[in-house]
């Protein structure tokens, strides 16, 4: 089976500093891929260029067998509306109710009747556990109500894969674990293909078929949680474990650390 996105010798350059540099993966139907990698690793970047916000440099990306460099903005408006994101903060507008904000991907791109997308709406807000929580606000919901309405936002229009942005980004542990949790519930209840960004090792073991870890914009390893747990590569097992020596931390010693964070924001 052709992978639904395919990445082939990817760079991306920033104000002359490769960010990227020669990135190669496929995202697989119905899997969960986590992308792994610290501050300035490039993982974020990755993120947005697979889902067509911003262009790369070199190389290509191919989405359901189609490059994105090569769509016309009506191929990539189709493209991007059979994807969701969901972002970092949730990223719901203030000034609508929890329904609302669901509601708006279906206004916007449909001609569906009101009525319609209002049973979407409870359908959707149903599949994350915040059905009755439809009209609050999102100035009354928890940190990790916003994440779940903000899912329910970008399943709106029923997308083949969605992208997660630092899911358990500020959230106690018990919460990040229901968000972990309701990840799986919904691959495999709807078979969705997820990408998940993240540096949170617990979260990446507990939801991850495949894991890829990306450091200073190269590609490092792919592999199952158990192949990268038993991986011999020092720099694989020191982020991996968290171990307190090894090449991340002699990167800090020899001046490397400040490389990493003039990039954080990749």
């Amino acid at each position: 089976m052709e992978p639904v996105i395919q990445v082939r010798d990817v760079t991306k350059t920033y104000d002359g500093r490769k960010v990227l540099d020669g990135i190669c993966l496929d995202v697989r139907q119905g899997e969960t891929l986590v992308i792994l990698g610290g501050s300035g690793s490039g993982k974020s970047t990755l993120l947005r260029l697979m889902i067509g916000n911003i262009s790369y440099d070199g190389g290509d990306i191919v989405g359901f067998g189609k490059s994105l460099a090569a769509m016309t903005p009506r191929e990539l408006k189709e493209y991007r509306k059979s994807i969701g994101v969901l972002f970092q903060s949730g990223a719901l507008f203030n000034s609508m109710s929890v329904a609302e904000n669901v509601a708006l991907p279906l206004r916007e791109h449909t001609d569906l009747p009101d009525e319609t997308i209002d049973i979407i709406v409870k359908i959707k807000l149903e599949q994350v556990g915040l059905r009755e929580h439809a009209e609050k606000m999102p100035s009354e919901l928890s940190g990790g109500m916003k994440k779940r309405a903000g899912l329910a936002r970008s399943m709106a229009l029923d997308p083949r894969i969605l992208f997660y942005d630092e899911p358990s980004a500020g959230l106690d542990p018990v919460t990040s674990t229901q968000i972990d949790y309701l990840i799986m519930d919904l691959n495999k209840k709807l078979g969705i293909t997820s990408v998940v960004v993240t540096h949170e090792m617990d979260s990446a073991f507990r939801i991850a078929d495949r894991m890829v870890l990306l450091d200073r914009g190269k590609f490092v390893v792919s592999g199952t949680p158990e192949e990268l747990k038993n991986s011999d590569n020092a720099l694989v097992r020191q982020f991996i474990f968290g171990l307190r020596d090894g090449p991340l931390t002699e990167r800090r010693r020899t001046g490397g650390y400040e490389d990493d964070l003039l990039g954080a924001r990749t």
